[in-house]
């Protein structure tokens, strides 16, 4: 089985390229099957969610620019919150090699993260030793994409798709991303392009990626004469 993640800063673009690579794989007769990471992998979500709205008294739900939100969650930095995200972020850690274990037992081809722990440690403070020694550790253990991309964006046309954080925060959690990047080293950056673009992109780092003898279950020719094709969905970052 393949693991791809998708990671990136809100109104990124993911949700978009996420739909288009999982139909092309469908129409290549792979089995598919995406998790999201909030949904699927975060340890009490629901408490967590409701416990940050209670703390912090943000706005809820996702973001659209005929409804803009004011979240505070991920965007909170205190040093009591990002203490108490080096435990919850760990439990997320284990609970993602359960979760891939067990798909593995499925039978899918392909599984695809809509996020991955990767969102989560992009919300430490990333220039303290303690946060880097924290993200080699939690790396060394979890399950490693095949392919791990970063859909990167300009701020303002990710605010401009997606409203539900300042600016100010998207510019700096982008440069936690891109610094995430470099220091795992484990993670495909898509630079911001036209949706076709990067999906183009996208397939051709997953030709890339998974070719070799060893992979016998994908049929590369198939692969590179399908089309990408654009789909959308909807997710959640948690704190």
């Amino acid at each position: 089985m393949k693991i791809v993640s998708f990671s990136g800063i809100d109104g990124a673009g993911k949700s978009t390229q996420i739909g288009a690579l999982a139909t092309w794989l469908a129409q290549a007769s792979l089995r598919v099957k995406l998790l999201t990471f909030w949904d699927d992998v975060v340890v009490l979500s629901r408490f967590r969610e409701a416990a940050s709205h209670a703390a912090f008294k943000g706005d809820q739900g996702i973001g659209s620019p005929e409804k803009p939100l004011q979240r505070r969650d991920k965007n909170v930095t205190a040093w009591p919150v990002s203490a108490i995200r080096f435990g919850l972020y760990f439990l997320d850690a284990i609970n993602l090699w359960r979760v891939t274990r067990k798909v593995r037992k499925s039978g899918a081809d392909v599984l695809i993260f809509d996020r991955y722990i990767y969102d989560e440690l992009a919300n430490l403070p990333l220039k303290t030793w303690l946060s880097r020694a924290f993200i080699r550790l939690v790396l060394s253990f979890v399950p490693k994409p095949n392919v791990a991309y970063l859909i990167d964006a300009d701020p303002v046309a990710a605010l401009t798709r997606k409203p539900e954080y300042p600016l100010e925060f998207l510019r700096s959690n982008r440069e936690a991303y891109l610094s995430l990047s470099r220091l795992s080293g484990q993670i495909t950056v898509i630079e911001p392009s036209r949706v076709e673009s990067m999906a183009s992109d996208i397939r051709n780092a997953f030709l890339q990626k998974i070719s070799g003898p060893e992979e016998p279950l994908i049929d590369l020719p198939a692969l590179q004469q399908r089309p990408a094709i654009s789909a959308t969905q909807s997710s959640r970052q948690p704190l």
